[in-house]
This record gives C-alpha cells, structure tokens and sequence, in this order.
C-alpha cells in the first residue's frame, strides 16, 4: 500500500505544476478575464476531480464501469492539457523572440532590419488555437469512450497453406483474444459481440489469451455469455501475461479482504477454461484429425522479449510434434515471441496466433495502410505479416485495457479461410 502511495505522491505533483503553468497562461485570455471568479472554479474544480478519481481509483475497488470513468476521466484531461501546453510553449518562443527583435532593432536604429522586421504583436491566438486542437483529440477519446469499444468488426483472411491436408481445405479457423473481462461493463454488447462470432459458423476457435485482467473471479458474469463460445473441431485456448495474475498480486486496495493467492488464482482461471470447454494448451500441442488426415496445433505459454517473467517453453511445446505433420498452428499471446523464437528454431510452424498488443487502441487502420504509436514498440503489432513461408497474425483484441477507449482500432473478430492454394 504505501508503494502506490508514494506513487501518487510522485506523480500528483507533476499534475498540478502541469494545470498550474497552463492556469497561469488562460487567466490571460480576454474570454477569462471577462468572469474570472467562475472561470477559475471550473477550472480547478476539473483538475481537482482528476486528482480524486486517480486517488479513488488507484485505492479502492469499483464496478467495471466505475473504474473505466475514474481513468477515462483525469487520462483525457491530461491529453488536452498537454497540447495545449504545448501551444503555451509556442507562445512563450513567440514573446522570447519579440523582445529580442526588438531590443535588436533599437540597438541599431539606423540598420536595413528596421524597415524588413517588424515587431511581432501580441494575441491570444496562439493560445486558442491550442484549446481549439485540444478539443479534438478529447471529442475523438470521448467517442471511443461512449461507442467504439464494443463495435466489433469481423475481419475476414484467407491463409494459403500448401501442404494443407484436403480434407482441412477450405475450412474457417476463428481468432479472438484479449477479452480482459475485468474491463468489461456492458454484457449486451459483449454478448452482442459473442453473437456475431458464432454467426459465421467457424469449425475451430482459437482463443489468444488475457481472459481477464487480474482475477479468474471477473468471468463470473460473462461465463454464460462465453459458455456459447464452442466449434465442431474445438475450441483452444492459451494465458496471456494477465492471466497469471502478475499485475495484481503486488497492489493492495483499501477494505480489501481477498486472501486469494496467486496460485490459487491461476488455478480458478484454468478451471474457467474447463469449464468453457475450451482446450488450453499449456506448452503442448494437440493433433486435429478429419478424415484420417491430421493438422497439428500448438500452445506456448506466456513468452515475450520484454516480460520479466517468461512461461512459455516452445521446446516443450514442439517436443510431440510429429516431424511429418503437414501444417502446424501455434497460439501464443505475445507477437514478439515470433521473430525471437519461433522463426529462427523452428521453421515449420506455418502460422503464429497472437494478440497482447490491442493494436496500441488508438492508430489508423485500412487494407491499404496501418499506423499507430506500439508500432514503434512492436515491430508486429495488428494484422498478419510474412517472413518467407511463415505467417504471424495480431488480432488486436476483443476487448481492452486500462484506458477505456478505442480510436481507429476497433475490437476484432477474426475469421482465418484455410486454402490450400490461391
């Protein structure tokens, strides 16, 4: 408790420097100066609200959709704020150099400047054109907030396999990943969402991992909506790096009375699994037969470059591989793990299965062109990607995490057409 209380301390201070030297600047402005005293309240009745909802927040324990209003709230205030700042700052550069032209010119009064550089007058323009693109940003979060993250889209790939067995050509593998059900707040368009996966009839269903944020407890509300989640080959599922319950475990809440451990965490969460009929695949892989003809399908525990805590084993995972399997499927949630692990050792995994990334939330997104800022954190981060004859696709998730928002980067059904050629 008192690490996140001096957490707090660290950062609120830096909160209110930030509202204080843009106060300062606003006060300024005509449109303030005109009713200063209710101004002023608004302004730092705001800021204060931000600093009380991270307090509340970071220390006590809400509803899903509590908690998503204490973050959404101070995070998209902090957004606008640090644009505007950023205009502040422009402003300040502008005055800095009108006095220094100025104090040129009067030096020399006799120079050729006198006549080309004029003194720069001082407006408020600057300033409101910062509060004007301020708002625009927090408009579009605002957005993502009330609408976007729950409007799935189900996308739909065709993954050309050559050795694919004939008897498996043509049929539909389903991705989701990332539910983070601790997150979750709306049941309907969860179940909304649910509907619309099954609606396209996949024979198999690959689940990614995060099925919640910390606790295997969040699933209580939704097990009735992800117990319809089943496909005539399987379902198969893997952990993602929340599901061990890594986050939680070193944050303590005020009146909080669980005792839980985190083993016994992990083991509910398994059991969830089970109960969903899901097959997870913890470092091993399972043989999918049709018509006497095999594919096989592999689940890595949570590996990534950057995690400090590293489960997955893709040697223990490939150990019962047959060697003359014709296609092998691999699920494992961190997409880094692709370029680090699976392309160099082993080659004849066709197609990755990944998620963990969300897509960064925020970006742009079209067949054509991908952005987003993780893109400069994951070198893989959404769709699918080709290294020689092996394929890794991202699915940017169903679901979300912490910042309550999607923008550009909607919650995703994926629907895999494997063909055995084009």
């Amino acid at each position: 408790m008192l690490q996140q209380f001096y957490a707090y301390l660290k950062i609120l201070p830096l909160f209110i420097l930030l509202d204080f030297l843009i106060f300062m600047r606003l006060r300024t402005l005509t449109v303030w100066k005109s009713n200063p005293i209710r101004a002023n309240i608004v302004w730092w009745s705001f800021s204060i609200l931000s600093y009380l909802s991270m307090f509340l927040n970071l220390f006590f324990k809400w509803s899903s959709f509590a908690s998503a209003c204490f973050v959404f709230f101070p995070l998209s205030l902090l957004f606008a704020k640090v644009i505007i700042l950023f205009f502040i700052g422009i402003d300040a550069i502008v005055l800095v150099f009108r006095i220094i032209c100025r104090r040129f010119i009067k030096a020399q009064p006799r120079s050729d400047l006198e006549e080309h550089v004029l003194p720069i007058k001082r407006s408020d323009f600057i300033v409101k054109s910062g509060l004007l693109l301020a708002s625009v940003p927090l408009v579009a979060l605002t957005r993502g907030f009330a609408f976007n993250l729950y409007d799935y889209q189900v996308k739909h790939i065709d993954l050309i396999l050559p050795n694919l067995p004939k008897s498996f050509d043509g049929i539909t593998v389903a991705q989701i990943s990332d539910i983070h059900a601790g997150s979750l707040y709306h049941p309907t368009a969860v179940k909304r969402g649910v509907d619309m996966l099954l609606a396209q009839k996949p024979d198999i269903i690959f689940f990614t991992g995060d099925l919640v944020n910390d606790f295997a407890s969040e699933m209580e509300n939704y097990l009735p909506i992800f117990n319809k989640i089943k496909a005539p080959l399987g379902t198969f599922s893997i952990l993602g790096n929340h599901d061990y319950g890594e986050y939680h475990f070193n944050r303590q809440y005020f009146f909080d009375q669980n005792q839980l451990t985190k083993a016994q965490n992990l083991a509910n969460l398994k059991a969830i699994h089970q109960q969903l009929g899901w097959q997870l695949l913890l470092n091993e892989s399972k043989e999918l037969a049709l018509n006497n003809e095999k594919i096989t399908i592999i689940g890595v525990e949570n590996w990534g470059v950057n995690n400090p805590n590293n489960y997955g084993d893709i040697d223990l995972s490939m150990s019962k591989v047959d060697k003359s399997s014709p296609v092998n499927l691999m699920l494992s949630h961190d997409p880094s793990h692709w370029r680090a692990e699976i392309i160099p050792k082993y080659p004849n995994v066709d197609v990755t299965f990944s998620g963990h990334t969300h897509g960064g939330q925020f970006g742009y997104n079209n067949p054509n062109y991908q952005w987003s800022p993780l893109k400069y954190a994951y070198r893989e981060w959404a769709g699918l990607y080709r290294e020689k004859h092996q394929s890794l696709y991202v699915n940017v998730g169903f679901g979300y995490l912490d910042y309550p928002s999607r923008v550009g980067i909607l919650p995703e059904i994926t629907i895999f057409h494997l063909k055995r050629k084009s």
